[in-house]
């Protein structure tokens, strides 16, 4: 997905330039309009999906989602000029990710990978499938 050209001035600050699904390493890059570029793990992705099936609706309902480590991306679609919504392999489609998300997720991306293996040893969990 390339030229994703923003028409409208309520989208998020940042906006990708370019969009990259790389199948064999599982992986998503994405290029912002300011220069950054960030790099995602599938696993990360689907892991942090923003989907109320894995943050809840509220902080306390949010579940640490495990198993997760073979996890590719199958498709990846453009939702209106704010987002994408991404379908992993293991059919899980239901997170929109804007693109404040995803810029978001590029600046935390260590710390929020650190607090989710953090999560997976404090609840006797693997990133292996069971």
């Amino acid at each position: 997905m390339t030229g994703l050209e923003d028409r409208s001035a309520s989208s998020a600050a940042h906006k990708p330039v370019e969009i990259r699904v790389k199948s064999k390493e599982k992986a998503l890059e994405i290029d912002f309009d300011d220069g950054m570029s960030f790099r995602f793990s599938a696993e990360f992705l689907r892991v942090h999906s923003p989907s109320a099936e894995v943050q809840g609706h509220s902080p306390d309902q949010r579940q640490t989602v495990a198993g997760r480590r073979h996890v590719g991306i199958m498709d990846i679609e453009q939702v209106g000029n704010y987002a994408i919504r991404i379908t992993f392999d293991d059919l899980h489609d239901t997170g929109i990710y804007s693109w404040q998300t995803l810029y978001r997720f590029g600046e935390r991306r260590e710390e929020m990978w650190q607090a989710y293996l953090d999560d997976l040893a404090a609840n006797g969990l693997s990133r292996d499938p069971a």
